[in-house]
């Protein structure tokens, strides 16, 4: 009967490789740079099997390696001391093989001014397509703060958005 490390490694590694895209992405919308993207995910796989001990609910694999993931890229920028915005690459990415051909240059610039707290929210519920129960998980936040956040966050969006078309009129 295989022990109970065992079992934890052998979910890590299901998880990791199910999601691996989305581990990326995820990394990716942080840090802008594919190496340093990669660095970050190397870094929470070492995290995650280093520190098994502490995810208390095994079911919650996913969200658990998630907030290490953001984490790990939040700690890479704060050592970088830069701040890091999704541009057009990354965009591209969350798509993946949609049919749309044309890039919302004004979403895109108004999700770079966005907060990271705020941007976070957004990438995670709308990118990533987490639960808000999820993203609360990853970014180990109150549920209501982040309803709040991702209600600001697209309120500001939506404010953006249309200054942006009623100049273009």
């Amino acid at each position: 009967m295989p022990s109970i490390k065992k079992k934890f490694e052998n979910s890590l590694i299901q998880c990791i490789t199910e999601h691996k895209e989305s581990i990326y992405r995820l990394a990716y919308s942080y840090v802008r740079n594919k190496e340093d993207a990669l660095d970050i995910v190397q870094d929470s796989i070492h995290k995650a099997f280093a520190n098994a001990e502490s995810l208390k609910n095994p079911d919650a694999i996913k969200s658990w390696f998630y907030r290490i993931v953001v984490n790990t890229s939040l700690d890479f920028l704060r050592k970088q001391k830069r701040v890091q915005v999704v541009d057009e690459e990354t965009l591209e990415a969350y798509s993946q093989g949609t049919s749309d051909s044309y890039h919302d240059i004004d979403l895109e610039r108004a999700l770079e001014e966005l907060p990271v707290k705020y941007r976070s929210v957004v990438v995670l519920r709308y990118f990533e397509d987490l639960k808000i129960e999820e993203v609360s998980e990853v970014l180990n936040e109150n549920i209501n703060t982040v309803k709040t956040r991702l209600y600001q966050a697209l309120r500001v969006l939506r404010v953006k958005l249309n200054d942006k078309s009623t100049m273009e009129v």
